[in-house]
């Protein structure tokens, strides 16, 4: 059992844990990810690795509440104790796989949207413990929705927060901030996004024009995270991949995009037919349009 020692809602719809991994928490890197489990019955559900200490032997994981399983983490408190949280697994960020040589060489930009956000931490306190820096975007709908803006400032260089709706600092989308610091001036060679897979099809699209390298986490469209299922399968370049056993990071100027997007849809409907189960109850027929309560 693996016990909740810290719960938190840090926006309108994400929450935080920290759960006790010594195992884990021994050998996972940024990146990463684990896959987490709420009792005997539970689905198994993949949770990019937010934060870790190797001392407390924790791993805090950030999620959404979308699905049954999530919205059954939900109602988890500090005390209680998920079944299962194997990990670490993926493979771990480019960045830590870089020489000394190669880290000094890089102008990094990190670029965060929505739930984002926390797979992106990891990478840029990692990069601050060691000595560098990298400029961090972080963009929400709305104010309501950021989330980590504090920790982030204290390791990123630089911060730069917008919002959709203009609710908070810089009205516009991720990419028109990219604009913005191109115009000013501000040069990169390694760019990381991630975020919707819409979001980060953009910012490759805004980076190929600047010729940045753009490096994307593919974690949107994992499901069993194993390599089991092959729900997670997609085109790079010429190359068939596997989000969850050869990323979840890739060169996102090679991602079919597509393609990869068609695949996010896939489950959608199994999905929400679970989740209307799980909140009707009782009161679910699983009969729509044949009337009654069967």
């Amino acid at each position: 059992m693996y016990k909740i020692l810290k719960k938190k809602q840090l926006s309108a719809v994400v929450w935080l844990m920290e759960v006790e991994a010594p195992l884990v928490a021994r050998h996972c890197l940024p990146g990463q990810f684990v896959i987490v489990k709420n009792g005997e019955e539970g689905e198994r559900i993949p949770l990019t690795i937010c934060d870790y200490d190797r001392e407390k032997g924790t791993i805090t994981i950030v999620f959404q509440p979308l699905g049954v399983a999530t919205n059954k983490f939900m109602k988890l408190e500090e005390g209680d104790a998920f079944d299962d949280f194997v990990g670490p697994l993926g493979r771990p960020s480019d960045i830590v796989e870089m020489s000394e040589e190669e880290l000094k060489e890089k102008k990094f930009l990190f670029v965060a949207g929505g739930v984002g956000t926390a797979p992106v931490y990891p990478q840029v306190k990692w990069l601050h413990e060691h000595g560098y820096s990298a400029d961090v975007i972080i963009g929400a709908r709305t104010k309501d929705l950021l989330f980590f803006e504090e920790e982030m400032r204290s390791v990123a260089g630089n911060l730069y927060i917008t919002t959709d709706d203009g609710s908070y600092v810089h009205k516009g989308v991720v990419t028109s901030v990219i604009d913005e610091l191109v115009a000013e001036g501000k040069t990169y060679n390694h760019c990381v996004a991630i975020g919707p897979m819409i979001m980060m099809k953009f910012v490759c699209l805004t980076t190929k024009k600047y010729e940045i390298p753009t490096i994307v986490s593919m974690n949107p469209i994992m499901v069993d995270g194993t390599g089991m299922c092959g729900a997670c399968r997609l085109s790079v370049g010429d190359e068939i991949k596997f989000a969850c056993v050869d990323g979840p990071e890739f060169d996102g100027f090679k991602i079919n995009w597509a393609e990869a997007m068609k695949r996010t849809q896939m489950y959608k409907t199994e999905e929400g037919l679970a989740k209307l189960k799980y909140q009707e109850g009782d009161t679910h027929h699983g009969n729509c349009g044949n009337g009654g309560n069967k």
